[in-house]
């Protein structure tokens, strides 16, 4: 029965995203096309981002709490690269609604196929790449990430490269920690524990509250990629623990 009510509400969260991301993205793909600065179209994004994340507290129950912002806050106006734990499509929309800062993803190439929402994000500041042709993905996320970090965007990636189940360890990828020495920006590790709420590759949503932690900046310079990636992984693995214990018994999902 309960199980039932939630699909039921699942339906109405996608609904919901379905039909209100076709204005947002006319919006940016007009006014972009009109000569509109990627600066000023990236309000629109973050508008459409909130309203699904409002939507899916106020359809499917799914709440969030914010820990540690004040941590890179306190660095003032320096670069930063968000490496952060990667569980569900929550945290992609998450995100960009509720930084302080605007925000560049780094994502497939073939998201820009996706019907409006991918004609949208190809009109802001994000970092599209071929996935097949590694040398030059990375080179294009290096100079298109040294630009944006010098115009005050975050840059966000996902180090696992792609969800996780909740309670397991993705294979850590080195891209986000060789991005930030070769821009000397700060890495800010971030967990999120969205598996419980939004489980991966699963479409009912279940009500809860996601925790994301934000972990204290990590000066790049001088560091070696693998050295500070592990760091990175050793913070957000242990943090995962901390926030979702039930999820690493041994016997639990």
């Amino acid at each position: 029965m309960r199980r039932g009510f939630y699909f039921l509400r699942s339906c109405v969260h996608l609904l919901w995203m379905g039909v209100t991301v076709v204005p947002y993205s006319l919006a940016i793909v007009v006014l972009g096309g009109l000569g509109a600065s990627k600066v000023r179209l990236y309000p629109w994004a973050r508008a459409w981002l909130k309203s699904s994340v409002d939507a899916a507290q106020w359809f499917c129950g799914v709440r969030y709490r914010l820990q540690g912002l004040e941590r890179v806050l306190a660095l003032g106006d320096v670069p930063v690269v968000l490496l952060m734990k990667h569980q569900s499509a929550y945290e992609t929309l998450l995100m960009p609604a509720i930084m302080p800062k605007p925000l560049a993803y780094v994502f497939k190439k073939e998201l820009l196929a996706i019907p409006f929402f991918g004609w949208s994000i190809g009109r802001l500041d994000m970092i599209h790449i071929d996935r097949a042709d590694r040398a030059r993905a990375f080179a294009k996320v290096v100079s298109q990430g040294r630009d944006l970090l010098a115009r005050g965007v975050w840059v966000i990636m996902f180090p696992e490269g792609t969800r996780t189940p909740r309670g397991e360890v993705g294979s850590y990828k080195l891209g986000g920690a060789r991005l930030a020495i070769e821009t000397q920006a700060y890495v800010v590790p971030v967990a999120v524990t969205s598996g419980r709420c939004w489980p991966r590759r699963a479409f009912v949503k279940i009500p809860g509250l996601v925790e994301v932690s934000m972990g204290p900046p990590i000066s790049s310079v001088g560091r070696s990629a693998q050295d500070l990636m592990l760091e990175v992984q050793d913070w957000i693995e242990r943090e995962m623990q901390r926030l979702d214990p039930e999820a690493y018994v041994k016997g639990e999902p």
